[in-house]
């Protein structure tokens, strides 16, 4: 947890049942930080899938975000404190006085053990992957980053017509451990497109290369989730869910989910590391960008692109 941080994750992630419909929900409460998870949020969320993933009181998940946006990503200024603060090891599990060393930083394991966690079910990012209940993600909103993760590994996604999906890490990293996924879900021509832009996509825009299932009103979203929730917890029982979502799970296996979150996670690693060389005038990562931090770095790069290609609304506004 950040060390300005007064919240446990336990109040900014919530965890409901309705054991009448057999739907639990995960609500996302940290809206003063764009729902950005901490490092505790994420191990919580990891938890909560595992015991959702038990519970024979859950059928569906819903995952949402309070206020206005479902999250612009992880809380990067809190896990870059972690990492170069020497608090690190609490990222994998390790309390504060372990007999663990973690490898130097100009190690490339020092990144890449990063990367890999991140891919991982345990890190918090990939969890709902291996999740063998039925998922929605209500989307409104930013979807960045972290959240964005979580709309490509869910089952079902519900989008108000303001959201906007991409990620920043293809601005200052280029790489992100699901782009394996993303290619599958959203097509390789527009994965492209996004990839290389860098540029965030409307909710019209996922919904016709079938990343999103419905686009609905902001007013009407609420509504439109729970519709899609009941109507999947009563077509028909836990076992036989738990069975087509293991054959969704072998397909995606055959189709080399997991494989291309090492592979791309990998290249996020390498790049991390330093092998990436950055010219004058370039964005990359540089001390500096890192020093600054990867989130105001962004923001602060936003007038390059076109108005529409940028990724925050106030950004967007100006011409």
């Amino acid at each position: 947890m950040s060390k300005a941080e007064t919240r446990t994750a336990e109040e900014m992630m919530t965890y409901e049942k309705d054991v009448e419909n057999k739907i639990a929900y995960i609500t996302l409460r940290r809206p003063d930080k764009m729902n950005a998870p901490d490092t505790d949020m994420r191990m919580r969320y990891a938890e909560l899938l595992h015991q959702a993933n038990v519970d024979d009181e859950v059928k569906v998940l819903v995952l949402r975000g309070e206020g206005d946006d479902f999250g612009t990503g992880a809380d990067l200024p809190e896990q870059q404190q972690r990492m170069y603060s020497g608090d690190i090891l609490y990222e994998f599990g390790f309390e504060e006085g372990a007999d663990v060393k973690y490898p130097a930083m100009d190690s490339f394991r020092f990144a890449q053990n990063i990367c890999t966690h991140y891919a991982s079910v345990r890190g918090g990012c990939r969890s709902l992957q291996e999740f063998k209940k039925i998922s929605i993600v209500e989307v409104k909103g930013y979807c960045y980053g972290w959240h964005f993760y979580q709309a490509g590994d869910a089952d079902i996604v519900i989008a108000s017509d303001d959201a906007l999906f991409g990620h920043a890490a293809f601005r200052y990293m280029g790489f992100a451990p699901r782009m394996w996924t993303w290619i599958e879900t959203i097509g390789l021509r527009k994965f492209q497109e996004m990839l290389f832009t860098g540029r965030p996509f409307t909710a019209d825009e996922m919904e016709k290369c079938d990343f999103v299932n419905k686009v609905v009103p902001r007013d009407q979203l609420e509504d439109e989730v729970q519709k899609y929730a009941l109507a999947c917890a009563n077509n028909g029982t836990t076992d036989r869910i738990v069975m087509q979502k293991t054959f969704m799970e072998m397909y995606k296996q055959q189709r080399g989910e997991y494989f291309g979150s090492i592979l791309s996670g990998l290249f996020e690693g390498l790049a991390a590391s330093g092998v990436e060389k950055v010219e004058e005038g370039e964005f990359g990562l540089t001390p500096e960008v890192m020093k600054k931090g990867l989130a105001k770095a962004v923001k602060e790069a936003e007038e390059k692109f076109p108005p529409e290609w940028r990724l925050s609304r106030s950004g967007r506004e100006k011409k």
